[in-house]
């Protein structure tokens, strides 16, 4: 069992393995990616054409080497550093090995798009340590006031499983879960089609905490309390209770939350990887041609003004006052950049992208990590023979704390505390030390024998997203009724379906994606967006290996009435 409230079906080796492609729009990514022809090619009289990418993230970086490998030429604009929300920071004066991970640390292997570049640019994989998971020595539950002790959801009091059936009865009894689950391992796209339709068409203004509410399996506000507080796979999911049902939906059919691993030296590394790898397939470019070789080794600034120009040409401001006009460009950076630090002319998307950009909600994330001088949580209590720490769910201030070593002798990190949403608001006016200093206050409350401020050897590093001046929030997550604003965004590739002065522009990045919050996301959009661009320029995919916009018409999103 890897999860305090895992999902309603254990799965067997002998299943097929599922992919985080639907419900929405089942398109094989990863076969597209895998598939020997490529993703598709230009008329060599396009050859060599620039490109804007705004954005530097995974999305950007993605974007960017395929149309490189194309044989385009990508200007990737970065207001900050490559990497964006993948950012793995080191701690002054310590072992430089020694990392955290600021934003996305743990991904699930339904992200198969995300583990082809994975696999492509050599970096390892190791699981990580979420509450009850195998990699996970033991796990405190603590609420109340109340510590638990678990090293498997069979420690834990009878309630906790009772949460747990009540959890997988409302999946099943809601929202077809087994049936779904089904689908999406055979890939039975009909099939997936037919029950998304309705549970889109059902739940679009329902909350996740109204679809519990409405349950009979949870009529307890106890049980309800309990699975906010504790959740399933990666911990409490309280934060996420005004969000909407579908949301939540797609991470749990998708099994997002399942069987984490994290990247071994930091998730950072892969789009620095894809920065500067020499692809040994491209087109046009000399053989020993990177993104970085593209950009003598670093990308432009920021961008700061976005316009359109005579030819329905788009036109690119950046920060040190350098103005290039392009045929086409990526947007990858949070859309609500648009709104705010990027002057933009009303005339580059249609009115209704616009309203769908405006009510993108963001949700708030703060961590904070400390370095320790080894993983002395795996010492053992003397009189209880249990370990000295565990990885820690409380409804206290921290809600949840890590655990993550290297070996038994060598430094170590703990995340103190990692929250969203009203929880990371609580931390935003205190410092780093401050932030530290209460966190250690509320872990001691629970291990009031451990002295874990003895064990830290420099300081701590923290992050709130939501004062990420080019961020401003964490990740998207929609609200009841925004189902029809995220479908806009995520089609917004289909450019044939707009009028020809708004075209030239395409969306990318995980918050235009179904799955926003997920690295696999940020994957699929860009591969959108490259389709897109390479539609413009007059190329086409190979016909065995139809890429997402010639698939469109067949299993396009759900299109829920405007009226």
């Amino acid at each position: 069992m890897t999860s305090t409230v895992p999902n309603a079906v254990q799965h067997t080796d002998a299943q097929p393995p599922i992919t985080m492609f639907g419900p929405d729009f089942p398109y094989a990514y990863d076969d597209f990616l895998a598939h020997p022809a490529g993703i598709g090619q230009i008329p060599a009289t396009e050859h060599g054409a620039e490109v804007a990418v705004i954005g530097g993230g995974l999305s950007g970086i993605i974007a960017a080497y395929e149309l490189m490998k194309m044989g385009l030429k990508p200007v990737v604009y970065e207001a900050d550093q490559i990497g964006g929300r993948l950012r793995t920071v080191g701690f002054e004066g310590c072992d430089p090995e020694l990392t955290a991970e600021m934003g996305a640390m743990r991904f699930p292997p339904s992200s198969t798009a995300l583990q082809h570049y994975i696999d492509l640019v050599g970096l390892e994989t190791k699981p990580f340590p979420n509450p009850l998971s195998p990699a996970t020595p033991s796990t405190v539950v603590d609420l109340k006031g109340e510590s638990h002790y678990a090293e498997t959801i069979a420690d834990l009091p009878q309630v906790y499983r009772d949460v747990m059936d009540a959890w997988n009865a409302c999946l099943e009894e809601g929202a077809d879960f087994s049936d779904m689950n089904r689908a999406m391992r055979e890939r039975d796209i009909p099939r997936i089609r037919e029950i998304w339709a309705k549970l889109v068409e059902k739940f679009d203004n329902q909350t996740f905490y109204g679809f519990l509410c409405d349950s009979e399996a949870f009529k307890s506000f106890r049980h309800r309390e309990i699975f906010g507080q504790v959740g399933f796979g990666t911990g409490g999911w309280d934060t996420d209770f005004p969000n909407s049902i579908l949301e939540i939906l797609r991470v749990v059919y998708s099994e997002a939350d399942d069987h984490h691993r994290g990247i071994v030296g930091g998730s950072q590394q892969l789009p620095l990887r894809l920065w500067d790898r020499e692809p040994q397939k491209i087109v046009h470019w000399p053989l020993g041609t990177s993104l970085a070789s593209l950009h003598n080794g670093e990308p432009r600034p920021a961008v700061t003004r976005l316009n359109r120009t005579a030819g329905n040409k788009i036109t690119v401001t950046d920060a040190s006052g350098d103005i290039r006009t392009y045929r086409a460009a990526i947007f990858t950076a949070q859309s609500w950049l648009l709104l705010s630090k990027i002057a933009c002319d009303d005339a580059l998307f249609p009115i209704d992208h616009w309203t769908a950009m405006e009510r993108t909600h963001y949700m708030e994330s703060s961590k904070l990590f400390v370095p320790v001088d080894r993983p002395f949580w795996l010492d053992k209590d003397e009189i209880t023979g249990r370990d000295t720490m565990s990885m820690t769910l409380t409804d206290r201030m921290t809600r949840g704390t890590y655990l993550l070593d290297e070996g038994p002798d060598k430094p170590a990190v703990i995340c103190l505390s990692y929250t969203w949403c009203d929880d990371s608001l609580k931390w935003l006016p205190l410092s780093p030390n401050e932030r530290m200093d209460v966190m250690l206050k509320s872990l001691g409350e629970i291990y009031p024998n451990v002295d874990i401020r003895k064990h830290i050897i420099g300081n701590p590093v923290t992050v709130s997203w939501e004062n990420e001046p080019y961020f401003m929030g964490a990740f998207k997550a929609n609200l009841p009724g925004h189902y029809r604003y995220q479908r806009r965004l995520f089609t917004h590739f289909m450019q044939d379906r707009l009028p020809a002065d708004k075209r030239g522009v395409f969306l990318a990045g995980d918050d235009i994606s179904w799955t926003a919050g997920w690295a696999e996301g940020a994957v699929q959009t860009a591969l959108n967006a490259v389709w897109g661009v390479m539609n413009q320029f007059g190329g086409a995919t190979d016909a065995t290996n139809p890429g997402p916009g010639d698939v469109f018409d067949e299993i396009s999103p759900v299109e829920l009435p405007e009226d």
